[in-house]
């Protein structure tokens, strides 16, 4: 009877049979960090598919890498920093652009801040997914990775007044969206 019971393997036993090659370590592996890491590629990628690119070939990463895991950070953070370099490098051979939008000067509507609280995460990731891709990529990184506008600019190959550019105007970008939707909600 207790042997039906499935045991939650730890993480220690987890990356030790992710490190022998054992399938059903990596299986596992998959499973508990798949959700969130598609999460991290789907707001670098332009569409699900690229996003389910992104996340296999982090993953293929994720094993060929397992054993240079030194256990200073969490796991997860690890496994997101490969996801969001793998992402990188996706958008690089990729010849990324940095597109402008019409329209962006002060022509802003003054609205309620509080609109955040009342977005769930989903709707306000749809609202990051419809940023033009520059305008993204600067965006996670800065926003939600916690990159500095050095690093940003060095791993994009883009100047540092750029990345900074680039942010503001998604911020801009964002709170007219953000403020848009409040007003078709009234």
């Amino acid at each position: 009877m207790w042997a039906n019971i499935k045991h939650r393997m730890t993480e220690e036993e987890l990356l030790k049979g992710c490190i022998e090659e054992r399938q059903e370590c990596q299986r596992e592996f998959y499973k508990r960090f798949a959700g969130k890491m598609m999460v991290v590629c789907t707001r670098y990628a332009k569409d699900k598919l690229e996003a389910e690119d992104m996340l296999q070939d982090g993953f293929i990463k994720v094993f060929d890498n397992i054993g240079k895991f030194k256990q200073e950070g969490s796991l997860e953070g690890w496994v997101r920093r490969i996801m969001v370099n793998t992402a990188l490098n996706k958008i690089r051979t990729n010849k990324m652009k940095f597109e402008d939008i019409d329209g962006m000067g002060s022509q802003f509507v003054d609205g309620d801040s509080g609109i955040l609280d009342k977005l769930s995460e989903e709707a306000i990731l749809k609202i990051i997914a419809q940023l033009p891709n520059g305008y993204r990529y600067v965006f996670n990184m800065f926003a939600i990775e916690g990159f500095t506008h050095r690093e940003i600019a060095e791993k994009l190959g883009i100047e540092e007044a750029s990345s900074r550019s680039q942010y503001a105007k998604a911020r801009k970008y964002l709170q007219n969206q953000i403020i848009q939707l409040e007003h078709i909600k009234l």
